[in-house]
């Protein structure tokens, strides 16, 4: 029979599920391939959005509560967190509550005053949720110092305040911790070396990874994994990351993460909302910003080695040429000294996208608006509806572009 839960307790923690009788916390997070998310109420929105995640294999999510949000609906609130826990759950996803924000840190809850309203809201929810089985562990805060009470806080101010911001994770953690004995708890500092002063309480220790360079990831790792050894090799988490603003890739730092055999959260699953045009993984429909991002969630990377890239040579067999004489024919028209025919934009776009689709299966044009998408833009457009011009313009540069890239002169 233990060698039947042995077998079991693995494949449930491979797929991201652990059953109800699993040794909490664990030794071990690698298995996580996170998203960080919101707590849809809408179970259609859910089903879709996770659907997706479940696709390229993930199998966590990362969600904040308000308890703003609770002290105004309290048994709502908490219906409705609970109801979310378990069709994740049911989808096949564990999740990482965040029971406080730092982002949005409000200096008047490190008073005394605020633990009381502070205690009712942990208590409620932790006792409420507690025993669900697609609970993976509680972050107690997200992101402590950044925030303007610390941030912008003068040199002299700053060590007493980040006092004040310890002091509150550390009674939460605590009284989380006597709340709930068994599920693991963490703090998602926004960056490793700010671990230490609450390393002794969590289960797990977690960071936020969005720097710029190989070199500063990796130093991120080693940073955390020293603080794991001090700490008696606690488990550790990188529950944010990857951001096209940040230099900090999201190829790059999951390749990172793998060879330091670290679960990850990726800041975040969908591109929508207000931070849409720098992070995301999916569009609403189900298409996605960027297939390098899915190719590194399912641990393919792009080659970024010279001593073995091999360039593309899209003209190999002489498309590029053939394309280039398509567009010069599509632009040119049925042209005499007497008459002169227009050329129907289907037969320009046609040429334009044999040209668009060497270009960008050869890497050779920027993809944050593929040539592609221009063409089908114009393509939903009745005939009679297309800006000529613009089409023409288009197919023009393109075919200077193939030129260029071919060096076809």
């Amino acid at each position: 029979m233990k060698a039947r839960a042995g077998v079991l307790g693995g494949i449930a923690v491979a797929i991201g599920i652990l059953p109800a009788w699993a040794e909490k916390p664990l030794k071990d997070y690698s298995f996580i391939k996170g998203v960080n998310y919101h707590m849809v109420e809408d179970s259609a929105i859910l089903e879709r959005d996770l659907g997706y995640a479940k696709r390229i294999g993930l199998n966590s999510t990362r969600i904040w509560l308000r308890y703003r949000d609770y002290e105004r609906d309290p048994q709502g609130y908490i219906t409705r967190l609970r109801n979310y826990i378990r069709r994740s759950h049911q989808l096949g996803f564990s999740t990482m509550p965040i029971l406080f924000n730092g982002n949005g840190l409000d200096p008047d809850t490190l008073k005394p005053e605020f633990r009381r309203r502070g205690d009712a809201y942990v208590k409620a929810i932790v006792e409420t949720i507690r025993g669900e089985p697609g609970l993976l562990m509680w972050d107690i805060m997200n992101e402590p110092l950044t925030n303007n009470y610390y941030g912008k806080a003068s040199a002299e101010e700053k060590p007493q305040r980040e006092m004040e911001i310890t002091g509150f994770i550390r009674h939460y953690l605590s009284y989380v911790k006597e709340l709930d004995s068994v599920n693991a708890a963490t703090v998602g500092y926004n960056r490793s070396n700010q671990m230490e002063p609450t390393a002794d309480l969590v289960d797990v220790l977690s960071f936020h990874e969005y720097t710029p360079l190989r070199s500063t990831i990796e130093q991120s790792y080693l940073i955390a994994e020293e603080i794991s050894r001090k700490f008696g090799n606690k488990p550790v988490l990188n529950t944010e990351t990857g951001c096209i603003a940040r230099a900090n890739p999201y190829d790059v730092v999951l390749q990172i993460s793998q060879e330091h055999k670290t679960g990850w959260y990726l800041f975040n699953l969908m591109i929508e909302g207000y931070w849409a045009q720098i992070h995301g993984i999916f569009y609403p429909d189900g298409t996605v910003r960027d297939p390098a991002i899915v190719a590194a969630i399912m641990g393919f990377y792009r080659n970024r080695d010279l001593k073995t890239i091999i360039k593309p040579a899209p003209d190999r067999e002489k498309h590029c040429q053939e394309a280039i004489r398509l567009i010069d024919s599509a632009l040119r028209g049925n042209q005499s000294v007497f008459s002169y025919t227009n050329t129907p934009t289907d037969k320009i776009l046609d040429a334009a996208e044999q040209g668009a689709n060497l270009l960008e299966s050869a890497d050779m044009v920027p993809m944050d608006v593929p040539p592609s998408a221009r063409i089908q833009y114009w393509r939903r457009q009745p005939e009679n509806q297309r800006d000529r011009d613009a089409i023409r313009a288009f197919a023009y540069q393109l075919g200077l572009k193939l030129k260029e890239a071919c060096m076809l002169y």
